[in-house]
């Protein structure tokens, strides 16, 4: 015989099962808000609205069954100390995931590699603080100042993803960089084409950060 007690056991122990399903559900496929934190390579320097490298990553990752949103952060000219002093007002609170694309307006003007470590230290220490997971870019744009330079700028990238546990890209503008048909005259920006190259290279970088953001949720 079911006495009213058992009843009214089975169906609480119903809508607790259904309510713990339901949110596992919420938190594996709720919209992960990523922020591009970079300069004009993340703005869109010089292709027309809507090409810029945030919206068109986007764009793939829905394509490829991604529940993710991609703010664009990017400021033309910026350098890491730059990007440190607007982080703030650039990446709210209730972001989840943060691609750190700043280096190269550093490497163009010839700063010392420790000065941009400095910056871009600074910002992985807040955003580790915040609980943002971070994809972090490194970048070969430079002007002719030797192997010796573009070395100690590769290093330094490098081991900043290590000691901060940062997923890591080691150069942005490598699906375009060595490729006239793929930059803009000015030898330093993507055309639209090169925006389209750099996300097929980075997407399976980008959803490692997305499977790091969800899992940071459990």
């Amino acid at each position: 015989m079911v006495t009213p007690t058992l009843r009214l056991t089975v169906i609480v122990a119903a809508v607790l099962l259904a309510w713990a399903t339901n949110h596992n559900v919420r938190a594996d496929e709720r919209v992960v808000r990523i922020v591009v934190l970079g300069d004009s390579l993340a703005a869109g320097y010089g292709v027309p609205a809507g090409y810029a490298f945030p919206k068109k990553l986007e764009l793939a990752l829905r394509a490829r069954g991604q529940s993710a949103a991609v703010a664009n952060a990017g400021v033309s000219g910026d350098t890491a100390a730059g990007g440190l002093a607007r982080l703030n007002r650039s990446i709210s609170d209730d972001t989840d995931a943060v691609i750190l694309e700043l280096g190269a307006n550093d490497m163009l003007r010839g700063f010392e590699p420790n000065v941009t470590r400095a910056a871009l230290g600074e910002i992985l220490h807040n955003l580790e603080a915040r609980r943002i997971v971070v994809l972090l870019c490194g970048v070969r744009t430079q002007p002719s100042r030797g192997d010796e330079y573009k070395r100690a700028f590769a290093a330094m990238f490098s081991d900043l993803a290590r000691e901060h546990n940062a997923l890591f890209y080691p150069a942005f503008d490598d699906a375009f960089v060595d490729d006239t048909q793929l930059k803009l005259p000015d030898g330093l920006h993507p055309t639209a084409a090169g925006i389209e190259a750099v996300v097929t290279r980075i997407l399976p970088k980008v959803e490692a950060l997305i499977d790091r953001a969800r899992r940071r949720d459990h």
